[in-house]
């Protein structure tokens, strides 16, 4: 095969992957449906469809030149064959053989990535297993309900293809889209600038009109027709006016076709979930019944891939904690059965609630609580003063587990605090109810988008940031009677309860005021976290809350602590949005260790000026926010470039530089200003991706004072070097 002949195969085969996820979707569903299927009437049109699926996907392989794959489909085609003829029952082992194979091929799917081709010896022992299987059954023959039953063909089947109508499809690239709507997102901060800019024109307008009045009445020659240019000027607002209206029509026209575009109903995600109930049901020898509701309901493909583990952890939990054995149920006068029930209900235009149910045993409040004190995730004079529901909410903290074994499923208490986490990250929230006995019911409220989210807008000192709303449980003002000291920490009395009253700026470890002004205005506290881990953020404002245009971090900047992103308001400026759950654990250590935090936060003797090179808007934006909160003057600079100019024509006392940046890279810029004479004692901080031994020895070839990874950044790390250098 020539080089050419090669590369069309490729292309061939990976159009061929495509479809034969459909077909595998397809079987895989479908032997889930059989197997629950109650009468032969409920078989027929199931049976059809898997043998249809199995046909064109051999058909698909042949045309690869897969014959493995080919082979494989040809005994999955055969014994359905038989199904349609009446002459082989499909036995539980058959089944389990079915399943294996889709499993097999599904896994060779993912070998095409890396060009490979399924493994022969293992297709053909499936292949034979399923033959094998086959004749058996038919040895055994079918059952009564099945032999008298006609041939799986005819007029019934050809009419219920006929009235199946499927929406036109074109397969376009996911990342492909994801780009667009990025592009997209980028015109909504247009459409605000935009706006910004109107509403100064309105001001400038409405300002000159009312001079003109004031000047009127005092000059009667002035009460005359209105001169050119203030024509002009009024012409110039109608015409911006509805220049606005027209922009503003189609950026939220064509953004809201794109994220139309980017959602998936959530059946494309729940298409995994039967067989994996099966599968985990036999291991453990229980009985599940899943129900599945609301699958129809789109939402944003980005979340749905982030919620996919913590779903799927949820109906593990359920199958391995939840559900009884069919023999503890008898006890317990259950029916053998368990059930899982998961629901999809549209709230409003912009959020979803996702629910997950089943019917088992229920949390053990007490075992949750004596799991909590021994990870030491609550203090014991604590624990005693929790509800139940605050008891119950201990499940979501790191190391806490009432399993006495750790399976491959579940035990090391790790798997309910990512679960929290990863809900949190998508702007969702979590929360559960369960009874002794009784099972337990967990609630998703998850945003419909990623694009745009409510946040509070704060002020510390002179920096805002935008918490999120559905994190922030209340607002409250710290009020002196509010307000106390216990065992040298502060406290703010909430509803009868005592919790942490913690600076916010104490937690990004930016320079503190008394959060009290001159005039003696109170100052605020936003409560953020849920029972036993609750905490008060003190702040200097509230301003308000609304709409912001989320953008996350680059991947070269994929983990920042305590900041989830860059939010832009409606007036068009950019502030950091921060990770609550972040927040969390920082603001509990830094109260544990309130006397160091509060000596490493410790501003800088005299007001250095530093200069970011960063061509990321969002990872610059948040370097200028860190710096400015910790007391420096910062300007920025889009690339190496622009920096070397900023630096020739004016002072700074260190560079805070990216590496990979347009027309000048970070190591050039380094050599260029090692080689200037009076720039050459500048401290330089290389900030970046780039985390392989050769490129930090080349940072320290070049002349960087310190070379620091994004993958593991930390804030504390960079003002530390900072201020070592300075």
């Amino acid at each position: 095969m020539d080089k050419k002949e090669a590369e069309f195969l490729r292309r061939l085969r990976a159009t061929f992957q495509g479809e034969a996820e459909d077909h595998l979707r397809e079987l895989s569903s479908g032997l889930i449906a059989l197997e629950k299927a109650e009468s032969a009437q409920e078989r027929t049109p199931l049976i059809e469809s898997v043998f249809r699926a199995a046909h064109s996907l051999k058909g698909a392989a042949r045309s690869v030149t897969l014959p493995q794959f080919e082979q494989l489909c040809q005994s999955i085609e055969s014994v359905f064959s038989a199904c349609k003829q009446g002459q082989a029952p499909l036995a539980p082992e058959l089944y389990d053989a079915l399943h294996q194979a889709v499993d097999h091929l599904r896994a060779s799917l993912l070998g095409f990535n890396a060009e490979q081709t399924p493994q022969e010896a293992s297709t053909r022992q499936l292949a034979r297993a399923l033959d094998l299987g086959l004749k058996r059954t038919e040895a055994l023959g079918a059952p009564k309900d099945e032999l008298t039953d006609p041939p799986l063909t005819g007029p019934a089947v050809v009419s219920a293809e006929t009235t199946t109508t499927a929406p036109e499809t074109v397969r376009i690239p996911a990342s492909r889209l994801n780009s667009l709507l990025l592009q997209t997102e980028e015109l909504v901060g247009v459409k605000l600038t935009a706006a910004q800019r109107l509403a100064e024109l309105q001001r400038i307008v409405g300002d000159l009109t009312t001079r003109r009045r004031e000047w009127a009445k005092r000059d009667a020659e002035q009460a005359g027709d209105l001169p050119d240019t203030d024509r002009r000027l009024a012409g110039l607002l109608r015409v911006m006016e509805r220049d606005h209206w027209v922009l503003e029509q189609m950026v939220d026209g064509l953004l809201q076709d794109m994220k139309q575009a980017l959602m998936l109903p959530f059946a494309s995600l729940f298409e995994v979930l039967p067989k994996l109930v099966r599968d985990l049901a036999r291991d453990q020898g229980k009985e599940i019944d899943l129900q599945i509701r609301g699958e129809d309901v789109a939402i944003d493909r980005r979340i749905l891939e982030e919620i996919k583990s913590p779903l799927i952890h949820l109906i593990r939990n359920c199958v391995d904690h939840g559900i009884e054995k069919p023999e503890e149920r008898a006890r317990q006068q259950k029916p053998a059965q368990g059930s899982i029930k998961l629901s999809v209900i549209q709230q409003d235009g912009s959020h979803v609630s996702l629910i997950v149910k089943d019917d088992g045993r229920g949390i053990d409040t007490a075992g949750v609580l004596s799991a909590a004190l021994k990870a030491g995730a609550v203090p014991p004079e604590a624990a005693q003063q929790l509800s139940e529901q605050e008891k119950q909410s201990l499940v979501f903290q790191s190391g806490v587990t009432t399993s006495p074994l750790i399976t491959a499923i579940s035990g090391r208490g790790l798997g309910l605090a990512i679960v929290q986490e990863k809900v949190h990250k998508v702007g969702g929230e979590i929360s559960f109810d369960s009874l002794a006995g009784g099972g337990t019911t967990f609630r998703l409220r998850l945003p419909l988008t990623l694009a745009t989210f409510r946040g509070v807008l704060v002020r510390v000192n002179e920096y805002s940031y935008v918490v999120p709303t559905l994190s922030v449980d209340r607002v409250v003002q710290v009020l002196p009677d509010r307000a106390q000291t216990v065992e040298n920490r502060r406290m703010l009395r909430v509803n009868g309860s005592m919790i942490p009253l913690i600076p916010l700026a104490h937690v990004l470890r930016t320079p503190e005021t008394p959060a009290r002004d001159p005039a003696g205005a109170p100052s605020f506290a936003l409560i953020i976290g849920a029972g036993a881990q609750r905490i008060a953020l003190e702040v200097h404002e509230v301003l308000g809350e609304q709409a912001v245009l989320v953008k996350g971090f680059e991947k070269q900047l994929s983990r920042v602590r305590n900041f989830a992103g860059a939010g832009v308001l409606g007036s068009g400026s950019v502030v950091p949005v921060l990770n609550v759950p972040d927040l969390l654990k920082s603001a509990i250590k830094s109260a544990q260790a309130q006397p160091v935090a509060q000596a490493a936060a410790e501003p800088p003797a005299t007001r250095h000026r530093l200069l970011v090179a960063e061509d990321s808007i969002t990872t610059r934006s948040l370097l200028k926010s860190i710096l400015e909160s910790s007391g420096y003057e910062v300007e920025t600079a889009v690339d190496g470039m622009d920096a070397l100019t900023q630096l020739r024509s004016s002072s700074f006392d260190l560079v805070v530089s990216d590496v990979d940046m347009p027309r000048m890279n970070g190591f050039d810029l380094t050599t260029r200003i090692r080689a200037d004479k009076r720039l050459g004692e500048t401290p330089v901080v290389l900030v970046t991706a780039l985390e392989s031994r050769e490129d930090r020895e080349r940072g320290i070839d070049v002349g960087a004072n310190a070379y620091i990874v994004k993958s593991s950044f930390d804030q504390s790390n960079l003002l530390g070097v900072i201020q070592q250098l300075l």
